[in-house]
């Protein structure tokens, strides 16, 4: 069931190019959402200095209103891929799909 667009947070994915994880966070993005539109801007981040003014932890990295609701304390900006923890101790390129829907919830991207 499709629904219509919303005003919520900004969803922004920073990644490098040809980052090999841009394509799972995509699909788990999508499969958050539940069917609800919501726009999702996709920035290709090209070197350090970038990453920094971004706020890029790894890539890919998913901002809410510019915020890394994923980013490990002490974590540094760089180019890197980034590894997200799952509940069960597993990592992968990007987060787990139940928790993007929380975050997501959280910041009232999604009911």
């Amino acid at each position: 069931m499709n629904h219509s667009e919303t005003e919520t947070a900004r969803l922004t994915v920073l990644t490098v190019p040809d980052c090999p994880n841009a394509p799972l966070i995509r699909e788990r993005i999508t499969e958050a959402l539940q069917g609800w539109v919501v726009p999702v801007e996709w920035i290709q981040v090209n070197d350090a200095d970038e990453a920094v003014r971004q706020g890029m932890s790894g890539s890919p990295t998913l901002l809410l209103d510019g915020a890394d609701p994923f980013a490990a304390q002490g974590l540094q900006a760089g180019l890197s891929c980034q590894l997200y923890r799952h509940a069960d101790g597993t990592t992968e390129g990007a987060p787990a799909t139940a928790d993007l829907h929380r975050v997501l919830t959280e910041s009232g991207v999604l009911p």
